[in-house]
């Protein structure tokens, strides 16, 4: 069921059902996640389950604010603390050395957790409605009227205070991660409860950080570029292939196996003129064989030509930004049109793309 992410009493409803040890569907700026208490193991294990996702790779935990690090993580350096000011709420996940007996399951079972502060309006106001202990608000938070009312009143559920939730994309393991509502209900269809907070702004998955060393390890490219990290935390920040050996592999993070974010077709990316030369070699051949079925999609920057009517064609924006907005919606967009093969243009090399050529990059190793 989709709830509208505006409503207080939709909060509400989705704040007991998480006190209850329940999943929800929650909207973020980056992508919309399949959301349950960090802290219980029986609430987290529901959403492995959900996903087919290995009970032993980590979730990304969503916080309200800063003042929820020190309930999840044991340690947090000084470069993180500048990236935490720098850009929270927002598209960024750290890597912390995680509290003893935190949100274990959350880690993966690691000693480590990912963190994040959310900067979707709808995300912050069930955080922060999860922040009541009882009739009490935490200081510093103000949660919606009903939510403190119905958790005040004992009716389901724990009314500690939830610091925070586990919450990795909404889809099948290793499939396309959803951007909007009816994505989130095409995955898991009407039981779930989902709140609706329209189209992510952002559409990729957040730049995720490791500061479990004692420098910044980029170890998932995303819309917050290594030169911006850089500024913020004022050290150099490595990419996790340059890492020496004697560092280590450390922590598994979320969305950085080699394949993923895979749709049902088959994804190949290539240069504008490959392209256009596969594009000419098929001619209209395609057109006498099978259904009137679309075979080949193509998203591109470049303007292609076709002179077959099962080819469909989307144009890629020149800009990045606009370009991760959209992208895994595309994506879903050619699989609901039954193609077979989605042919992508390689994305610039440049800071500005590395999130969506990550992501291509991946989905096209599936």
């Amino acid at each position: 069921m989709i709830l509208d992410g505006k409503n207080p009493e939709s909060i509400a409803e989705c704040a007991l059902l998480i006190r209850a040890g329940g999943i929800i569907g929650l909207p973020t700026e980056t992508v919309y996640g399949l959301a349950a208490d960090a802290d219980s193991a029986q609430a987290v294990a529901k959403i492995f389950t959900a996903k087919g996702r290995p009970a032993d790779h980590p979730l990304i935990v969503h916080v309200a604010d800063a003042s929820g690090v020190a309930h999840f993580a044991e340690h947090v350096p000084e470069f993180a603390t500048r990236l935490i000011a720098t850009f929270w709420p927002g598209p960024l996940t750290l890597i912390l050395p995680r509290r003893d007996g935190v949100a274990k399951a959350a880690a993966g079972g690691q000693n480590s957790i990912g963190l994040r502060c959310p900067s979707h309006p709808v995300a912050q106001a069930l955080l922060k409605a999860l922040l009541v202990d009882g009739a009490q608000a935490v200081p510093g938070h103000q949660a919606p009227g009903d939510a403190i009312n119905v958790v005040a009143s004992g009716a389901v559920g724990s009314a500690r205070p939830i610091w925070g939730l586990a919450a990795p994309s909404a889809n099948q393991f290793g499939r396309v991660s959803p951007t909007t509502a009816a994505h989130v209900q095409g995955e898991f269809g009407a039981d779930l409860l989902i709140l609706d907070g329209g189209p992510c702004d952002v559409g990729i998955e957040s730049t995720i950080v490791d500061c479990t060393r004692s420098v910044p390890v980029l170890l998932r490219p995303g819309a917050i570029t290594p030169a911006q990290l850089q500024a913020a935390c004022s050290q150099p920040v490595i990419l996790k292939k340059e890492l020496p050996v004697h560092m280590g592999q450390g922590p598994r993070a979320s969305g950085t196996l080699e394949a993923h974010y895979a749709p049902n077709a088959k994804l190949r990316l290539m240069d504008a003129r490959a392209l256009q030369t596969a594009l000419d070699m098929l001619g209209a051949d395609m057109d006498a064989k099978g259904s009137g079925q679309p075979v080949i999609a193509t998203y591109s920057r470049a303007i292609l030509r076709s002179a077959s009517s099962k080819v469909v064609r989307r144009r890629m924006p020149d800009d990045a930004a606009a370009t991760a907005q959209q992208l895994f919606a595309v994506l879903r967009e050619f699989d609901n049109q039954g193609v077979k093969l989605i042919w992508v243009e390689n994305p610039p090399d440049a800071p500005e793309w590395q999130g969506v050529a990550d992501r291509l990059a991946r989905a096209a190793a599936s």
